[in-house]
């Protein structure tokens, strides 16, 4: 194959975005014709008291009563969800156009490690995604719902608002998943060793806590069950760790064992 010049380079970058970004614009257009199931049924299902994640719970829900108080709230809302959506289905196929320009110079064992991070993010991410919509939401739906400062106020609430925190957790606790993706690159570098992850321990105790009181009403049983799994997460990190260690030894002792080329 012959060398490509920089330009060339440039150029292939350049359909490589093309590419990727009309991938995310045809996916986003296809949400559109979906639209109303996306928005009765996926983002407002938590703020429906038939939502069958309160039935499994035994969760005494109640319905969210919702009002729109600017002229332009749902148009923008309609195509801010739309938008959101088809960016988050389409992101494969711009990762993937990416992925496309820079496999060529990459090693065999570099190709190898990358397919097997692609995975793990992906599998993290909508784990954390599906987490957060199945049980941070419902839970903070509900807390928020019912709290009542007083019996002349009733709780009703801007869609505007309802859309960004239902966004904020979902999405939110799919990037605290990629936890365990992260620590692989930085164990690549020699950065996340597991002895210092393991020293560690109680310091990512207290962060998963932390992290599990921002993202849910505060009360100690939802930052529980938000921390708890950020910080087995963390177990699952110097698990990670370990592996990644071991894999880099056996490199370098590989290496190592090597015959010097000879000069003549």
């Amino acid at each position: 194959m012959a060398e490509m010049s920089f330009l060339d380079h440039l150029e292939d970058l350049r359909w490589s975005l093309f590419r990727g970004i009309g991938g995310i614009i045809a996916i986003t257009i296809a949400c559109s014709f979906f639209s109303g199931w996306i928005i009765d049924e996926l983002l407002l299902g938590p703020a429906k008291a038939d939502f069958f994640i309160y039935k499994l719970m035994g969760f005494d829900a109640k319905t969210l009563v919702m009002q729109n108080r600017v002229l332009t709230g749902q148009f923008m809302v309609h195509f801010g969800v739309i938008l959101s959506v088809g960016i988050v289905l389409g992101s494969p196929i711009f990762i993937y156009s990416i992925w496309k320009f820079i496999e060529p110079g990459l090693y065999k064992t570099e190709k190898k490690g990358l397919r097997f991070a692609a995975f793990f993010a992906t599998f993290f991410f909508m784990l954390g995604v599906s987490f957060g919509y199945l049980i941070i939401t419902p839970v903070a739906i509900q807390f928020f719902s019912n709290y009542e400062i007083s019996g002349m106020i009733s709780n009703e609430f801007d869609i505007t608002k309802y859309f960004s925190m239902v966004t904020m957790w979902a999405f939110g606790t799919g990037v605290l998943f990629e936890l365990p993706v992260v620590v692989y690159f930085l164990a690549k570098v020699g950065i996340a060793t597991p002895e210092r992850m393991r020293g560690a321990r109680r310091y990512a105790l207290v962060v998963a806590l932390i992290l599990g009181a921002v993202f849910t009403p505060p009360d100690p049983f939802s930052m529980i069950l938000v921390g708890t799994p950020l910080y087995l997460l963390y177990e699952i990190s110097i698990f990670v760790a370990i592996r990644v260690q071991k894999t880099r030894a056996q490199a370098m002792k590989a290496a190592a064992a090597e015959p010097e080329p000879d000069p003549s």
